[in-house]
C-alpha cells in the first residue's frame, strides 16, 4: 500500500539532502568532526532530550571525558555528576559501562558494525544507525521521533507510531527512502526537518522541502498525523524524604540503587512516615523540626510527590554505612550526581534560610 517507486524515493532523499545543506543545522558541536566518540556521546544525550538542552552538557562531558579510555576509567559518581540535570540517568551509567566494554572488546575503538554497537548498553537500532551513518558514512536507517513524524505525514500513515505494526511499516518506508550516497547529510537532514519544520504543532509546511508531495499537507490533514498515543492515566506516587543535618551542618545523602529512578545518584533518604518528633534513621537519632510544602516532579510514566522533613541530629553523625550513605558539606552537594528536583529543593530559598539559621 505504501510501496515507493524508485523515482519517488530518489526525489525524497535529494530534497532532504539539498535542504540540509542550505537550511539545516551544520555547526553543532558534534558535527565538526567525524570522530565516532563525540558522535556517540551526542546521540545518547539526544535520546529524549532537545538539542539546545544537550549542547552545554555535551561540551562539559567531552571536556571532562575527552575519549573512551578516560570515560571507561571514570567512577560512576564522576560520570553522573557530569550528567546531573540532564535526566534519564541510566543513559550516563550505560555510557560508562559501554566505554569499558569498548576498551575490553574493541581495543578502545567505537565499533563500525551495527550488531556490535547494538550489543553495547544503551544503544538501540536507531542510535547505532545514526552513529554509523554520521561517523562512518554507512547506509543505515534511522527512526527517531522526528523521523516518524515526517514519514507518517508524508505517507499519511494511520495508527500510533509506537505500536509494533505501525513501527514496522515505518522501518520499511525509511529503508526505501535511503539514498545511495551522502548518508551523513541525509540522516542529519531528516532529523533536522522533523525538529525544525515538521513540528508536532503548527508545522511550517510552506518552508518544507518535501511538502509538494506530502499526503498530509496536500489533504490538509497534518494535525491528524501521527496518530496520538491511546489515552492512559499517569500513576501518582509519593514519598517522604529526610533533610537531615548534623552538628557540623553537613547533610546526609543516600546513594540510590543502580536500577530504578535516579539510579546511582546521591539523593535525600526516603522514609516511610513522618509520624513522630523523635526518630531514627540508619542508626542515627534525630529530631524532626518541620515539614515543608510538597515537591512534585513529572516522570514519563508517573508523577512523584515528595514530602520533605527537616531534621537535626545533635551528634556529629559520622557513623553511617560507607558506599550507601555519606555526610556532605553544603558546598559540596552541587558537585555530585544528584537528581534535578532534589538539587532544586536544596537550592531553594526556604532551605537556605533554614540552614543558615540553624
Amino acid at each position: 500500500m505504501h510501496e515507493i517507486h524508485t523515482k519517488d524515493k530518489d526525489w525524497f532523499s535529494r530534497r532532504i539532502i539539498r535542504w540540509q545543506k542550505n537550511h539545516g543545522r551544520n555547526n553543532l558541536p558534534w558535527q565538526v568532526t567525524d570522530d565516532a566518540y563525540p558522535i556517540w556521546i551526542s546521540e545518547i544525550m539526544l535520546q529524549q532530550t532537545q538539542v539546545q538542552t544537550v549542547i552545554p552538557y555535551f561540551q562539559r562531558f567531552i571536556s571532562r571525558f575527552p575519549n573512551v579510555a578516560q570515560l571507561a576509567n571514570a567512577s560512576e559518581d564522576e560520570v553522573l555528576a557530569c550528567w546531573s540535570g540532564l535526566g534519564y540517568y541510566a543513559r550516563g551509567r550505560h555510557l560508562r559501562h559501554a566505554a569499558r566494554l569498548i576498551m575490553e572488546r574493541h581495543q578502545g575503538r567505537i565499533p563500525n558494525r551495527l550488531d556490535d554497537l547494538m550489543n553495547l548498553p544503551g544503544i538501540g537500532r536507531t542510535t547505532a544507525a545514526a552513529i554509523l551513518s554520521q561517523a562512518f558514512g554507512q547506509r543505515q536507517t534511522i527512526l527517531d521521533g522526528n523521523v516518524k513524524r515526517v514519514l507518517c505525514r508524508f505517507h499519511a500513515l494511520e495508527g500510533w507510531p509506537g505500536s509494533r505494526t505501525v513501527e514496522q511499516r515505518l522501518w520499511k518506508l525509511a529503508e526505501q527512502h535511503l539514498p545511495e550516497n551522502e548518508m551523513r547529510t541525509y540522516t542529519q537532514g531528516l532529523m533536522d526537518l522533523g525538529a525544525m519544520i515538521c513540528l508536532r504543532k503548527n508545522p511550517l509546511c510552506e518552508s518544507c522541502a518535501i511538502s509538494e508531495n506530502c499526503k498530509a499537507h496536500l489533504s490538509g490533514t497534518t494535525s491528524r498525523y501521527p496518530s496520538a498515543r491511546p489515552a492512559r492515566i499517569r500513576p501518582q506516587k509519593s514519598s517522604h524524604v529526610l533533610i537531615l543535618t548534623n552538628s557540623e551542618n553537613h547533610i546526609l545523602l543516600q546513594k540510590r540503587p543502580s536500577s530504578g529512578i535516579w539510579g546511582g545518584l546521591w539523593s535525600l533518604p526516603q522514609i516511610e512516615t513522618d509520624a513522630s518528633d523523635i526518630n531514627h534513621y540508619a542508626g542515627i537519632k534525630y529530631e524532626a523540626l518541620a515539614c515543608t510544602p510538597p515537591v512534585r516532579h513529572q516522570f514519563t510514566h508517573f508523577q512523584l510527590t515528595l514530602y520533605p522533613i527537616l531534621a537535626r541530629t545533635r551528634s556529629r553523625g559520622k557513623s553511617v554505612e560507607p558506599g550507601f550513605h555519606a555526610w556532605y558539606n553544603q558546598d559540596e552537594i552541587h558537585n555530585i550526581g544528584m537528581p534535578a528536583p532534589i538539587a532544586k529543593l536544596l537550592g531553594s530559598t526556604w532551605y537556605r534560610h533554614f540552614f543558615t539559621h540553624q
